[in-house]
């Protein structure tokens, strides 16, 4: 089909396509226009769908087939458009018929919103201030103590029971007399403080002793699916009451606890770890804060209809999620301490703030020329497969028909664009610019400073593949 296609640019985020097409083009659309029709009109002597054209014509007349191709064929020829002039539109068309309506060439405009294109500057000139991770012996300590719980044994106690005691229970819960599955058993040892149950059966169990007999109700959490929400009655007999006995923090705790012969060898791999996972954790706060930046320096005029549908796309997501606990999305945040007018809010600044990041990022890659490679493609759909416990072959074919591809493949353009940031970026421990603690600043020069980050979820290059 020789389509004739050109795009204006219009102010508000849209833009104007002219689509042209030559009338012997056209033609094909109103047979297939007269052939649909001839499904729906009978004809005396032919059965549904076998009238020809020419009787067809002659009986309802040509121009109701002509009409009939325009309905049919201008959303097929908009989208060829849509993908001849790269244009990512984000909203229904608006079509206004220029030509053709009666007879001849066909030719008609489409103004439709799209998605903005942000220029940034300065992206390669941002200063950040960060915490840069620091290992105490505190954080050693806590660790070993840690292990040293997990190798406690339990020793029989007449104390009273406090957290972190065990009691060896019999356990009943009861709806109208019948017996809850999973609220029921005998010989079951608990944790005091655990909240693994009810958060009432801790309360209760503080300063019991062996013989003591619980008599309470609570309402189930939100764990409970179905039944949450439901208010049950317990019944708990206390049997026995066993304390921790913590091993000592010596060579010979070492030995048993891990592979090491000394506790100063233990202590040293701890400190390792920590400072491995703290540093990971400061690495991803550079990425955020360094995002933050750029962010903060640029202005987005972001459309309502990107706002809208993210935002209820995590509604939807928050609403799916309620379903498989057996809860409505209300009983659900009203667990959270939510109403749903505070978090479609809350959803709304969050969806506000993903897709201003991934516009900033999208425009550094423009202006960088980052490009994505069949190899990194393959990788991350090797790791995708690899998590899905797939073979990469089927879900590089599944992400091909869904057309998830480029969409896998803008988050890894947009990864590389905050790689690109935080490589470029001028990293400064916390306290040492001039602004003060926790502050971001940009290269003198520079016509604004950006403030700290602002609580967000991550946006879509920060998490790979939502």
């Amino acid at each position: 089909m020789s389509l004739t296609t050109s795009v204006e640019p219009l102010e508000g985020n849209k833009v104007r396509l002219h689509v042209a097409i030559p009338a012997e083009d056209f033609e094909q659309a109103i047979d297939a226009a007269f052939r649909k029709l001839a499904r729906e009109v009978k004809m005396p002597g032919f059965r549904p769908g076998k009238a020809p054209r020419r009787l067809l014509e002659a009986r309802i007349g040509s121009e109701v087939g002509r009409d009939q191709a325009l309905r049919d064929s201008l959303p097929e020829y908009y989208a060829e458009a849509v993908v001849a002039e790269d244009v990512d539109v984000i909203a229904p068309p608006e079509i206004d018929i220029t030509a053709g309506e009666d007879s001849g060439d066909v030719e008609f405009d489409a103004v439709v919103e799209v998605r903005p294109i942000v220029t940034v500057e300065g992206h390669d000139k941002l200063r950040i201030e960060i915490e840069r991770p620091v290992v105490d012996d505190d954080d050693v300590e806590r660790q070993v103590d840690m292990l040293r719980e997990r190798f406690a044994d339990l020793d029989d106690s007449e104390a009273p029971l406090t957290d972190g005691d065990y009691a060896e229970i019999d356990i009943k819960g009861f709806i109208d007399d019948e017996s809850i599955e999973g609220l029921t058993a005998t010989d079951y040892l608990y944790e005091v403080g655990s909240g693994i149950v009810v958060p009432k059966l801790d309360e209760e169990l503080h300063g019991k002793r062996p013989g003591d007999i619980l008599k309470f109700l609570d309402t189930l959490p939100e764990r409970f699916g179905e039944r949450a929400g439901q208010e049950v009655a317990f019944t708990v007999l206390v049997k026995e009451v066993k304390g921790k006995r913590l091993p000592a923090a010596d060579d010979e705790f070492a030995k048993t606890a891990s592979e090491f012969d000394s506790l100063d060898e233990l202590k040293a791999s701890l400190r390792e770890q920590i400072a491995k996972n703290k540093e990971r954790g400061a690495d991803a706060a550079v990425r955020d804060r360094v995002l933050q930046a750029l962010i903060d320096r640029t202005e987005v005029d972001l459309p309502d209809t990107l706002v809208d549908e993210e935002t209820e796309h995590r509604v939807g997501h928050a609403r799916e999620r309620a379903q498989q606990l057996g809860l409505t999305l209300d009983q659900l945040l009203e667990t959270q301490g939510f109403d749903e007018l505070r978090f479609r809010a809350d959803a709304r600044q969050h969806a506000q703030r993903a897709i201003t990041a991934d516009l900033v990022l999208e425009a550094v890659a423009r202006g960088e020329d980052l490009q994505v490679t069949s190899e990194e493609l393959g990788a991350e759909i090797a790791q995708l497969a690899a998590a899905l416990g797939r073979e990469p072959k089927d879900v590089a074919m599944s992400l091909d028909r869904s057309g998830q591809v480029v969409a896998l493949a803008g988050d890894i353009i947009r990864s590389k664009a905050l790689d690109l940031l935080v490589e470029h970026a001028n990293i400064r421990p916390e306290g040492s610019l001039e602004a003060g603690p926790a502050s971001l600043k940009e290269d003198p020069g520079s016509s604004d400073a950006s403030e700290g980050p602002s609580e967000q979820e991550p946006s879509t290059q920060e998490q790979g593949a939502s």
